[in-house]
């Protein structure tokens, strides 16, 4: 009995421990489905503009990326359901012997009842004792054996209605599991077509490769001005900090701009908040190379491109203050953030709502983005000092 309900409530736990597992499944599940319905409405957007050919390759290649991520959470949600499911099975079967066992004791204590059903059987057996002690041994027995007779019968009817609960559960986890599946199946035909989707525009942008290296030349340009602007920029903030030091330092090495800020921000790596919501990374950090000519080069990316709705707000990802504003060919309006010894930097920008020198927090509204292609996109950037971060590392999942 002590053994049976032990197993019990480690299943119980077991149970537990996988509605949570389920229950995180679920949620990494459901932003998948909303970036991939977002991707969706970036792709309508643009659809039919012969200039977002790359861009709609690209949106559907992270459709496709987003896809598969979905799928491997419905895997690992269909395989946590199989654990449950064999778990259940596990544990109905061994309550099934549980109440095997008790039926085969309650069938002879019953055969023993039916054996001394008659009363004056009974009184018999406690007259023929050799003694009182006997005597009262023998009431006593039979006494006990009424008693367990009762008692079996009631453990029967409780494990039955225990495992009547079991069965209903496993016929719950079998169809949950059947639901997965099916919709796994249907997750995995959509991939299948978005991947086929995505050798057709692979084709048509193959026919303007010539027309399309003008294109990357310009950008690459313009990525490279960015970056050294950048770097300029950054470093004559550091200058400017140093030099605000250099009356307390006596001549020693500056310490870095608000010290303070910078530990608060170095803490919050990876759950600084989203600058655009809602949004997907289409360009991430980093080299890379061209999705359909495979050989070129694109330019280097010291932060990430991430696409949004149409005149998107963005918002300061932590406190700080506005370092500069530039207008730069190709990226807009851009705004240097800084928070001690780290900067942030916002480019696209079509409207800017701030001023060098102003003091913003997390979530301020720094301005709305510009419409290019029928489509907005912010291109941001992390910096530590001199040292280019990647933002996907400092941006919560």
């Amino acid at each position: 009995m002590r053994r049976f309900l032990i197993a019990f409530i480690i299943v119980g736990q077991a149970f537990t421990l996988g509605a949570q597992d389920v229950s995180k499944q679920q949620e990494r599940k459901r932003k998948i489905e909303e970036e991939i319905s977002f991707i969706d409405g970036q792709l309508k957007q643009i659809s039919g503009k012969q200039k977002a050919n790359q861009k709609s390759l690209v949106l559907i290649q992270s459709k496709v990326a987003s896809r598969k991520s979905l799928i491997r959470s419905l895997d690992e949600e269909i395989a946590q359901k199989d654990r449950e499911i064999r778990t259940c099975q596990a544990e109905l079967d061994s309550l099934q012997a549980s109440i095997d066992t008790l039926q085969n004791y309650f069938t002879r204590l019953i055969y023993r009842t039916y054996k001394n059903r008659s009363n004056k059987v009974w009184f018999m057996y406690v007259l023929a004792s050799e003694d009182i002690g006997q005597g009262w041994r023998r009431l006593s027995y039979l006494k006990g054996l009424s008693e367990r007779v009762n008692s079996q019968a009631a453990a029967i009817i409780e494990r039955r209605e225990e495992a009547e609960i079991l069965k209903e559960r496993l016929v719950r986890e079998r169809d949950e599991a059947k639901q997965l599946k099916a919709s796994r199946e249907g997750e995995y035909r959509k991939l299948v077509a978005e991947e086929k989707e995505s050798k057709k525009f692979a084709k048509e942008l193959e026919k303007s490769k010539s027309s399309y290296k003008k294109e990357l030349e310009k950008k690459r340009r313009e990525v490279n001005a960015l970056n050294k602007e950048i770097e300029r920029l950054v470093r004559e903030a550091q200058k400017a900090a140093a030099k605000q030091n250099k009356n307390k330092s006596k001549g020693r090495q500056a310490p870095d701009a608000d010290p303070v800020l910078s530990g608060e921000f170095a803490r919050n790596k990876g759950r600084l908040p989203w600058p655009v919501r809602p949004g997907v990374i289409t360009e991430s950090y980093g080299v890379h190379y061209h999705p359909v000519y495979k050989n070129l080069k694109l330019p280097d990316n010291n932060g990430v491109t991430i696409s949004t709705s149409l005149r998107n707000e963005v918002k300061c990802v932590f406190d700080g203050v506005v370092s500069q504003i530039i207008v730069m060919p190709g990226y807009h309006y851009c705004v240097l953030v800084q928070h001690g010894e780290y900067y942030t930097f916002y480019c696209k920008l079509g409207q800017v709502k701030v001023h060098n020198g102003d003091k913003v927090s997390a979530g301020s509204s720094l301005g709305t983005l510009e419409v290019e292609d029928g489509s907005s996109s912010l291109h941001f950037q992390i910096w530590k000092g001199t040292q280019k971060q990647n933002p996907e590392n400092w941006l919560a999942r």
